[in-house]
Parts: structure tokens; C-alpha cells; sequence
């Protein structure tokens, strides 16, 4: 079993900035695959970014490219999401997830992570 718990989640005016930061307990960590997904309202969940056990390989939805950065600390037992530049459509709940497996396709299918958060409000203003 792994538990994760999220933090960081708030209001903030289209152009800041957030991090988010996620705590996994339980089972090595770093074995984990970790990505983070959202939910806007009314919709489905959809991923954001993903990265792999030692931070060595991400992957992001277009839309966040450049603007989002995900990173981990094995160490800590923790993986974060920095969120710059945000805009009223990245108004959602977001998850952070754990899948066990290599880093490829699956990482962006919510359905291949075993392990979800409670989640973490986000809201931007315009």
C-alpha cells in the first residue's frame, strides 16, 4: 500500500503561481512511477505531467508545457508540482497518483495508477 496526501492547493490570480506538493508513505517510493492528474469541473479526470522513479524522465499535456515542472525527492518521499503562469483553465481538483511499472504510454492513463491522493483544490481567478 501507498498513501499519498496532497498540499499546496489554493486561489490565485491568473498569471501566479502554486506548488503543489504530494507525501507518499508505505511501500519504496521510489520504485513508483508519479503523475498528477486533474479534474475540472464537470469533466473528466485528465493527466497533467508524469515522472519516472529516479526524475530522470518527464512527460507533461501540452497545455502545461512550459509552464508546469514536475519533480521528486526520493529522499523525502515526496513530488511536487510548480504551476506558473497559470490561467482560469487550470481551475481543478488535482491528484497525485503512483503506479508501479515502467515509465511509457501507461503514464498517462489515469487507469493504470493504482494509487490516488484525496486531491487538491485549485483555483484561478482571471
Amino acid at each position: 500500500q501507498v498513501q499519498l496526501v496532497e498540499s499546496g492547493g489554493g486561489l490565485v490570480q491568473a498569471g501566479g503561481s502554486l506548488r503543489l506538493s504530494c507525501a507518499a508513505s508505505g511501500r519504496t517510493f521510489n520504485g513508483y512511477v508519479m503523475g498528477w492528474f486533474r479534474q475540472p469541473p464537470g469533466t473528466e479526470r485528465e493527466f497533467v505531467a508524469a515522472i519516472n522513479w529516479s526524475g530522470g524522465r518527464t512527460s507533461y499535456e501540452d497545455s502545461v508545457k512550459g509552464r508546469f515542472t514536475i519533480s521528486r525527492d526520493n529522499a523525502k518521499n515526496t513530488v511536487d508540482l510548480q504551476m506558473n503562469s497559470l490561467k482560469p483553465e487550470d481551475t481543478a481538483v488535482y491528484y497525485c497518483a503512483a503506479r508501479w511499472g515502467s515509465f511509457g504510454s501507461g503514464s498517462y492513463d489515469a487507469n493504470e495508477y493504482r494509487y490516488w491522493g484525496q486531491g487538491t483544490q485549485v483555483t484561478v481567478s482571471s
